[in-house]
């Protein structure tokens, strides 16, 4: 399969580009491609955008947290349709059952050690001049005539 605007890619730059394999790429786009058929079954109006096309958007929202109005602007679609595409393509992924998050008992479960490292970001007193100083004054007094 190929990808629209990814051909040549290697599959490690896909994956960096992306966030995810080539292969689970095909897997979401078949998932999508499923659903994407019962809704033109059901009477639903088809979009203009191919399903790679859609996920791709999907992938680069999550990925680099761009706008909706940045993306949009990218594949020449409004803000507003790219916010319905990527919306359908989310809660379309999410319903499938078929790609899911490790719960937080995997974490629990999990075999790496993790290290926690705390920084103190608290605020620190700055040493400034008072306002009424003598010297504030003479130097302000000075620098009008």
């Amino acid at each position: 399969m190929e990808i629209q605007g990814c051909a040549g890619m290697t599959g490690e730059t896909f994956r960096r580009v992306t966030g995810v394999r080539k292969r689970t790429f095909a897997e979401m786009v078949t998932v999508l491609e499923v659903a994407e058929a019962a809704l033109k079954k059901q009477g639903g109006k088809p979009s203009r955008l191919t399903v790679e096309t859609r996920l791709r958007m999907t992938l680069e929202y999550w990925r680099e947290y761009r706008t909706y109005l940045h993306i949009g602007h990218s594949y020449g679609v409004s803000e507003s349709t790219a916010y319905r595409n990527i919306r359908w393509c989310e809660d379309t992924l999410i319903t499938s059952g078929v790609f899911t998050l490790p719960g937080k008992k995997a974490l629990v479960r999990s075999d790496r050690a993790y290290e926690v490292v705390l920084i103190d970001a608290t605020e620190t007193p700055v040493e400034r001049p008072q306002k009424n100083s003598a010297a504030t004054i003479r130097a302000r007094k000075s620098a009008t005539r």
